[in-house]
């Protein structure tokens, strides 16, 4: 077992996203899995039902209880939901500036529900970008944080050149609601562009792609990986979870994240 990731986030009870999917991606790729949950959810592949946000300071204690004894090689973070919450983490990984931390801007779930209040966007932008190794927004998050329409993939790299300007250091805006059979990630890491491209899977069974991509990256970067190469590894992890997809749920289902760990078994 390699790296300690630390992922802030939302605990999802139906076990496909959030703190359940970051637990799950993170193991699978050899690393050590911590916890701070900022808020709990009701919710299956069907859409979220309710939510019910974490106190801001019990908050702080989670992240400076595990950060104080066993440390982290890497941060995560994902739903975080109120403006509150974002300061405290802002506040807490402010102390660790060399731990790579990548910022997945959960702003909407799968179903359409709000999982950022709009007073939070303004927190997340002033607070938490400029303490990111990677932002990964998906298309209609960078457009949240931007104000402006994407539609095409020179759109994808503006908004991550644009990104930038609020001072993050490298951008992965996330081509997935793109529509046609191919799939491009564009990764802008400083002047650098790379775009990542992949077959689009015909699937309905892609509900916490988004959370799994982020940690698996976080456990890369903690096992030491470049930025290119862990998003490079990542990706192809997340694509054999997708593609391995159990099929469980009536709506968005969730992932196969014990891909890796199957592969290698022995009774």
């Amino acid at each position: 077992m390699r790296g300690r990731i630390l992922s802030i986030a939302g605990s999802d009870s139906g076990g496909g996203a959030g703190i359940q999917a970051d637990i799950k991606a993170i193991t699978a790729l050899d690393g050590f899995a911590m916890t701070a949950i900022a808020a709990l959810t009701a919710q299956n592949t069907m859409g979220v039902v309710d939510i019910l946000d974490v106190p801001p300071e019990f908050l702080r204690t989670q992240i400076r209880c595990v950060l104080e004894d066993i440390g982290a090689d890497a941060f995560k973070t994902g739903m975080l939901g109120r403006a509150e919450s974002i300061h405290v983490v802002a506040e807490e990984i402010s102390r660790y500036r060399k731990i790579p931390f990548v910022l997945d801007p959960v702003m909407i779930a799968k179903g359409g529900a709000a999982l950022l209040v709009p007073e939070a966007i303004s927190a997340l932008i002033d607070s938490l970008l400029p303490l990111c190794t990677l932002l990964t927004p998906n298309i209609p998050e960078a457009e949240a944080l931007l104000g402006v329409r994407i539609e095409t993939e020179q759109d994808m790299i503006d908004a991550g050149h644009a990104l930038r300007g609020k001072g993050v250091p490298a951008v992965l805006v996330k081509g997935g609601h793109m529509k046609g059979p191919h799939l491009a990630d564009v990764l802008v890491d400083g002047e650098t562009v790379e775009i990542f491209t992949s077959q689009r899977i015909d699937t309905r069974h892609t509900h916490g792609t988004g959370c799994t991509l982020a940690s698996a990256i976080a456990t890369r970067l903690a096992q030491g990986r470049s930025l290119r190469d862990a998003v490079k590894e990542a990706r192809a992890y997340l694509i054999g979870a997708i593609t391995h997809a159990p099929g469980y749920g009536h709506g968005a289902g969730p992932l196969d994240h014990g891909i890796t760990i199957a592969a290698n078994w022995t009774a």
